[in-house]
């Protein structure tokens, strides 16, 4: 893709009223996205540390996106309040520049909470001008945010471009302690979300997060092949290959995402023209899809290394019936859409091809999800 394909396909969202209305649109969807979260667990999907390591990111985009709101809050307003970029054709969220923007931001956090007004003298301030002087204090008011923005991202724990590997004992087996192992990153190539799940069965003599040789190289291996389009196959064997006493048992990674809005967005196909039939009001104009791949090893076999010694090797199953067998590189692959309910209404009365299978989580502002095939 040519840089002038990446700019047609990134906007700039330079007007305070839309700013606004897309970041209360993504509020909702991440506060929705725990729930959904929540009703997988309840169904069995997940366990409950697993559910508390999703949650964790989830939550965390959360705050990114909360953030940002903070950051934009007065663009077209403010000559110096910048404006959102947000890829409108492939993932419908901010573009990964916003991410490492933020990252950097954030390393100078507290030098700028150091020598801004805090919050209460910029209201009692603002006060003052609206009432001595009968102006809207709009360099107040951008103050204000900058100051907000500044303080989410000192307060740390939000989703970041990368979130290095952590490391959680599960038991031990045998010869071997279990571990799962969890990262994820705002993938620069889609401009989504990413989390990744990896069962570890470890044999060194040192458990993995101690060992100070091989836990940072593990850790800088899994982040370098954290990418889209790397087949969890590739991932998973690479990672076996490259350390001779970790054995990846398991491993899952989620796509949060894309979001298609009929106010926002230009993707293409069949959940454009639902969202258009849908003409539902202004929060509830989007559909959200969430993917998780999983691929599972089936056995193991002991493959020759050096002279005389030899290792375990992974032997990961397949699905036989997606796409060609080997060429997902998975398991299994499950795709859900996440939609509010105008919208769901929409997709049942027009069924479109392709989504029978396709699992639906429909949601409301009080809370309630339900569950459709």
């Amino acid at each position: 893709m040519t840089q002038a394909d990446l700019q047609s396909d990134h906007m700039k969202l330079e007007d305070t009223r839309v700013t606004r209305r897309y970041f209360g649109k993504f509020a909702k969807i991440t506060q929705h996205l725990t729930k959904v979260a929540a009703t997988m667990q309840a169904e069995g999907r997940f366990d409950r540390r697993e559910i508390e390591i999703l949650a964790r990111y989830l939550t965390g985009l959360n705050w990114t996106f909360r953030a940002m709101a903070h950051k934009y809050h007065f663009a077209g307003r403010y000559a110096h309040a910048g404006a959102l970029t947000f890829d409108r054709v492939e993932s419908g969220f901010p573009v990964y520049q916003e991410l490492l923007e933020m990252a950097n931001d954030a390393q100078q956090a507290d030098r700028h909470l150091a020598t801004q007004p805090s919050v209460a003298a910029l209201k009692d301030e603002m006060v003052r001008v609206i009432l001595g002087e009968q102006e809207i204090p709009t360099k107040l008011q951008y103050a204000l945010s900058q100051r907000l923005y500044y303080e989410e991202l000192a307060k740390g724990d939000l989703f970041w471009a990368r979130n290095d590997p952590q490391a959680v004992w599960l038991r031990n087996a045998d010869d071997r302690r279990m571990f799962q192992v969890h990262w994820a990153v705002y993938d620069s190539q889609v401009n989504l979300p990413t989390i990744y799940l990896m069962d570890v069965a470890d044999t060194g003599r040192t458990g993995l997060p101690k060992d100070e040789a091989r836990w940072p190289q593990a850790q800088a291996h899994l982040m370098a092949q954290s990418v889209a389009g790397l087949k969890l196959l590739t991932i998973a064997r690479g990672f076996d290959e490259d350390f001779d006493d970790l054995h990846p048992t398991r491993l899952r990674r989620f796509h949060i995402g894309p979001m298609y809005s009929n106010a926002f967005t230009r993707q293409s196909g069949p959940l454009r023209d639902v969202l258009r039939a849908a003409n539902a009001p202004a929060g509830d104009d989007w559909a959200l899809v969430w993917t998780e791949e999983d691929l599972v090893s089936e056995r193991v076999e002991n493959v020759k290394s050096g002279w005389f010694g030899s290792v375990e090797r992974q032997i990961f199953a397949l699905d036989p019936f997606a796409g060609g067998g080997g060429d997902t590189g998975a398991s299994r692959m499950e795709r859900a859409l996440i939609m509010p309910e105008r919208p769901y209404q929409a997709l049942a009365e027009r069924n479109p091809p392709g989504f029978h299978d396709v699992r639906k989580f429909v949601v409301n502002d009080g809370g309630r999800v339900l569950s459709y095939r």
